[in-house]
């Protein structure tokens, strides 16, 4: 029996890492639920036993049940009906179904909507497991964030209206964003929002590329000021899937078949206000956006996971010249780079789910700020710390973890060749799963823009200055120092950046963007070589197979710190000198370099 939580020693040792003892004290206020609801834990402890049953629980559903329905999901798709409804794959719909009986679809919803109300954290281990077992699937697990969004602004008429049936799993939402003429670009929404004489809202126009468009509960973002363009104009809207809202069309897609993508004509659509008029954009689906990226970040590890696993099942498996190929350097070069990759997105996700979990906590003292005045203003303090802070690593890491798993799993099918690009394997099924990842929720240049002023207004340097004060295992010290060296480097970086202007900026934005994360990571690393939290863990034969040999969990991430770490100083290195010479043929010589448009 497959269980995906148990069979992945990095995230049992990344749940044990993360201080989730404090982040559950944080959730449950002291854990006075406990009284009111039979599911709140009463102490930390019992908090962390539901979490890792949870995470147990979804690990053997994942393995078990979805992950041997994800081809024949691939295979079927949705299908658009001719009454307009739209029908899942049948493993879709049963996976839902398993789902909602397991009682994970109000993950971080709170106790009194039947919710779990887990942290983040836990959530984005959580989308990952489930992401592993079907890539598709999680799009629609994946989209409690609808849920989060009506629980922090929606008056609470429409909580008690919606939340219910969230968390019990009887209805699905959407968000429903993007237009035919707006698609990174939401300012210019143009789908129509207006009252008609007695003050009830309704909603005329079309919506595309829309994830789960045939969900019962549709978030919509609509312009509701006729009068204003750009985001002002914008506000967020909910209404009931109906015989006004109608479904033209599924797109047919590369991948992620299990996922229907919808596009939308709302004739008329009667729906509620979310909050206050003019927010829609600037504050309600920015918050939403974000904990989408968070989402994708979990699912992208969850497709490299995945695909890695395939490549090194077969290396150890397949022999070429009387060999194992897992044996010829330049394949186990591949596998040990690919296994690396991974473990830095699902560090960066874990960080950055926590810095959003922290930040969320410490919002709630703006509303209800404290008596005493110097715990109030530290609250203040640290809520601005944890908010720029996620408001980095969150591009941060939708960015990294999805560039991961496309260089992932295309790796994979290389380690498998010809077998590879066969549908005898799930390889070239990851991959075409995988490629959405870096364009959905904002692309990888918009996350790099995103990330960039952070890096360059200082939240970075200040992180990891923080970061080099910790104490590190005294084995690591030539670690730290490659580490500040790379800081200072990226400092210097920044300065020339910041001399050249916006425009300079955002064409260097991947390259000081990849500084910035590599150092991060890098003291992250460092971190977990230092744990306390020591587990041992089986190590692999020649075969691939788990030995009786055991090694120490801080002993391996000295060793992927030592690799990362000493592999990465020199593109520190030639990443800051390409940023400072100063090339600017992008803006220059732009016409003379790319091919005419020829007229037919």
């Amino acid at each position: 029996m497959a269980n995906f939580y148990t069979d992945n020693d990095d995230i049992k040792f990344l749940f044990k890492h993360f201080d989730a003892k404090l982040l559950a004290e944080q959730l449950e206020e002291g854990f006075r639920f406990a009284k009111e609801f039979d599911s709140a834990p009463a102490n930390a402890d019992e908090a962390l036993v539901n979490y890792e049953m949870v995470l147990k629980s979804i690990g053997q559903l994942s393995g078990d049940f979805i992950a041997p329905r994800a081809e024949d999901v691939d295979r079927q798709g949705s299908t658009l009906n001719e009454d307009g409804s739209v029908s899942y794959a049948d493993g879709i719909a049963e996976d839902l179904d398993k789902l909602a009986k397991a009682e994970v679809m109000g993950f971080t919803l709170p106790h009194r909507f039947g919710g779990l109300n887990f942290p983040n954290l836990v959530y984005s281990m959580a989308v990952e497991i489930v992401s592993r077992g079907d890539v598709s699937l999680m799009n629609i697990f994946g989209l409690q964030g609808i849920g989060e969004t009506i629980n922090a602004f929606a008056s609470e008429e429409i909580k008690q209206q919606y939340l219910h049936d969230f968390s019990a799993g009887k209805v699905t939402g959407a968000m429903v964003l993007t237009e035919p003429d707006a698609g990174s670009d939401l300012q210019a929404v143009n789908l129509k929002a207006f009252r008609d004489k007695d003050e009830n809202w309704f909603l005329h126009g079309v919506k595309r590329f829309i994830t789960n468009g045939c969900g019962e509960v549709l978030l919509v973002l609509a312009r509701s000021e006729s009068d204003r363009s750009g985001g002002l104009g914008l506000s967020l809207f909910i209404c009931d899937r109906g015989p006004t809202v109608h479904i033209r069309r599924i797109e047919d897609k590369l991948g992620i078949h299990g996922s229907p993508t919808c596009e939308i004509f709302f004739d008329n659509t009667p729906c509620q206000l979310v909050g206050e008029r003019q927010r829609g954009l600037v504050t309600y689906v920015m918050a939403l956006m974000n904990g989408a990226r968070l989402g994708i970040g979990g699912q992208s590890m969850g497709v490299a996971q995945a695909a890695f696993n395939i490549a090194r099942d077969y290396a150890a498996s397949r022999k070429q010249f009387g060999v194992a190929i897992e044996k010829l350097p330049a394949v186990r070069d591949m596998l040990i780079d690919m296994q690396i990759d991974i473990e830095v997105g699902r560090t960066l996700l874990c960080q950055t789910s926590y810095v959003v979990d922290c930040a969320l906590h410490y919002s709630k003292y703006k509303v209800n700020p404290p008596q005493d005045k110097g715990l109030a203003k530290k609250f203040k303090n640290e809520f601005r710390k944890y908010k720029r802070l996620a408001a980095m690593l969150t591009p941060m890491c939708k960015y990294y973890c999805s560039e991961m798993s496309n260089t992932v799993t295309y790796d994979s099918i290389q380690v498998l060749g010809g077998s590879g690009y066969m549908r005898d394997y799930a390889c070239e099924r990851l991959a075409r799963d995988a490629r959405i990842t870096t364009i959905y929720e904002g692309t990888s240049q918009l996350q790099v823009v995103a990330s960039i002023r952070g890096v360059c207004s200082g939240t970075a340097e200040k992180f990891l200055t923080e970061m080099a004060e910790k104490e590190y295992d005294p084995e690591l010290k030539d670690l730290l120092k490659l580490l500040a060296k790379g800081t200072k480097q990226m400092k210097k970086a920044i300065a020339f950046i910041k001399e050249n202007g916006n425009d300079y900026m955002d064409l260097c934005g991947r390259k000081i963007v990849d500084i910035a994360i590599d150092l991060i990571i890098g003291y992250l690393f460092c971190d977990q070589a230092s744990t306390k939290v020591d587990m041992q863990i089986a190590v692999s034969d020649e075969g691939g197979k788990a030995s009786e040999k055991t090694i120490s969990m801080k002993d391996r991430k000295a060793m992927v710190a030592r690799r990362f770490i000493t592999k990465n100083a020199p593109k520190i290195t030639a990443l800051t000198r390409t940023i400072k010479n100063g090339d600017k043929t992008t803006f220059e010589q732009y016409q003379n370099m790319v091919a005419p448009i020829v007229a037919e």
